[in-house]
């Protein structure tokens, strides 16, 4: 992905206006600091600050075929023992209710904290050093013995499976019976989980390179997209007919992505981003 450049009083608010554009966390962007505001008189600053950002980009999967075939349950899916055998219905899984002033959201925005794998890229002018990219094969099989070691010790009964997309997104999906344990209150369950999955990838890569990690339970991600899609434009509409400003509840950097392109899909509404991680939350403004 090409560079884009922002500008904001700080370097924090001009990083923090590039993950919100860019909709991806900061372990998933790289920076260069183009210009830093200058001390003046009596501790004021003068100047603004200028960063260029991008998606961090990554190097091409390999086309290999897969080792070995998977367990019974449909070829690529891995099972554990039964915990139950019930497929959950869709009342089971829990409805998320997408973040707004009367809703509550998901996402710790923690796979910030991979900085020490990538500490180069926020130096000015650094650039960074390819890596050997971890095979396709090995990522899925690394992925879906964890999630399923870890269903089969908890007691249930889960299909798992993993691809690693042409995006480069390892994604891993569970289903079985009683998988809503694996979403927990506003996902944060599963936001969890997925930060461990992407932990113990990373420890198995070692010092190669890796998809991004997305777990996913029942596709409850997609169905959670499309709540929030929805209440947003619900919003939209509060903000115009009310000519009041409506603040969102705090969320992670690729929720305000969803927030800020449906918004900017709609006349008569803007939105801005306000406050730091990780309460930086999103304001629909009427235009």
């Amino acid at each position: 992905m090409e560079w884009v450049e922002f500008s904001a009083g700080t370097v924090a608010e001009a990083r923090d206006r590039a993950l919100d554009e860019l909709g991806v966390d900061e372990a998933d962007a790289e920076f260069e600091v183009l210009e830093e505001p200058r001390a003046g008189l009596f501790g004021r600053t003068r100047g603004v600050a200028r960063v260029r950002a991008r998606v961090l980009p990554r190097a091409p999967r390999p086309k290999q075929e897969r080792p070995r075939k998977r367990s019974t349950g449909g070829g690529a899916k891995r099972r554990t023992r039964s915990g139950g055998t019930a497929t959950p219905a869709p009342d089971q899984v829990e409805e998320h209710e997408a973040a707004g002033p009367t809703g509550s959201e998901s996402g710790d925005g923690s796979a910030e904290r991979e900085s020490e794998r990538r500490s180069s890229r926020s130096e000015p002018g650094a650039r960074r050093q390819e890596r050997e990219m971890m095979e396709a094969a090995e990522q899925q099989d690394v992925a879906e013995r964890f999630i399923a070691g870890l269903s089969e010790a908890i007691g249930l009964e889960t299909s798992v499976s993993a691809e690693l997309t042409d995006d480069n997104d390892l994604r891993v999906d569970i289903d079985g019976s009683e998988v809503g344990l694996f979403i927990g209150p506003g996902m944060r369950t599963l936001d969890a989980l997925q930060e461990i999955t992407r932990h113990v990838v990373q420890r198995e890569a070692g010092d190669r390179e890796y998809g991004r990690v997305v777990v996913d339970v029942a596709g409850v991600r997609a169905t959670r997209r499309t709540a929030l899609e929805a209440f947003v434009r619900a919003t939209a509409e509060r903000a115009v007919e009310s000519g009041s400003s409506i603040p969102f509840e705090p969320m992670s950097s690729p929720d305000r992505k969803v927030v800020h392109d449906t918004i900017a899909s709609i006349d008569g509404v803007t939105s801005t981003s306000e406050g730091e991680e990780p309460n930086r939350r999103v304001v629909v403004r009427p235009a």
